[in-house]
């Protein structure tokens, strides 16, 4: 459970704490500012993390299999 938890810390952590690492305009990514090209990526980091963690989570574990 503890790992599940770690995970679903990592895009606050990552969005909110990066920010203050990240906020830069000179290196452009894909035509971006620095800054939201960081925010882009933990959008869609987010995603796959919270789709890690449903995977993860025990309680989304069926006992029978679906019809």
């Amino acid at each position: 459970m503890t790992l599940i938890r770690v995970l679903a810390a990592l895009p606050f952590i990552g969005i909110l704490g990066g920010i203050v690492y990240a906020n830069r305009v000179t290196p452009y990514v894909l035509g971006l500012p620095f800054i939201f090209a960081w925010l882009a990526f933990w959008v869609v980091a987010a995603s796959a993390i919270m789709g890690i963690v449903y995977l993860l989570d025990p309680a989304n574990r069926d006992v029978e299999p679906r019809r």
